[in-house]
């Protein structure tokens, strides 16, 4: 199935998507930013998971209630946005052997200082003090790690959940 290019996407009513947009990205504001406050607040256990329970579900609904005010054209135009612009800006689909070494060191390195970090996180510098901080430069080298590898690497984690998938090793 092909992109539909911005002659192909209906005209859509600027204050339907405009205000479809403003409650899409609000959908996904609020969680991310509304969470961190209520954990960190001085409620009770329960209530704090309430509360972020009732913020995930609120974004839930209210990416649905942005879908139904954009209206069909209005979400299709966004898809195409979105996902245009991550196909012109997302990982290449061969890169060179440099690169893919590369890419493999940062994505083994968190998988491993995570492993290690649980044993030995007395002899880790700051760890004790500052483990947020250690897994937000993890997650990120990680995630950094798939764009660098590039799409094909993709294909072989993709590969790893269908079961009739097979190696196939290039002849030198």
């Amino acid at each position: 199935m092909r992109d539909k290019t911005d002659s192909e996407i209906p005209a859509v009513s600027s204050w339907r998507l405009t205000l479809g947009v403003i409650i899409l990205v609000l959908s996904i504001v609020v969680p991310l930013l509304g969470i961190p406050v209520v954990t960190g607040s001085g409620l009770s256990v329960s209530m704090k998971s309430t509360v972020s329970g009732v913020l995930l579900v609120g974004a839930e609904v209210f990416g649905i209630l942005a879908i139904a005010v954009m209206g069909k054209p209005g979400y299709a135009f966004i898809k195409s946005k979105v996902f245009g612009f991550l196909k012109r800006h997302g990982p290449a689909k061969e890169v060179s052997r440099m690169r893919y070494r590369i890419g493999l060191l940062m994505f083994c390195l968190p998988l491993l200082f995570a492993w290690v970090s649980v044993y030995a996180a007395d002899y880790i510098p700051g760890f004790s003090q500052n483990p947020l901080t250690y897994a937000i430069v993890g997650d990120v080298l990680l995630l950094t790690s798939l764009f660098v590898l590039g799409g094909d690497f993709w294909d072989k984690i993709r590969a790893l959940f269908v079961h009739d998938a097979k190696v196939h090793f290039p002849q030198k």
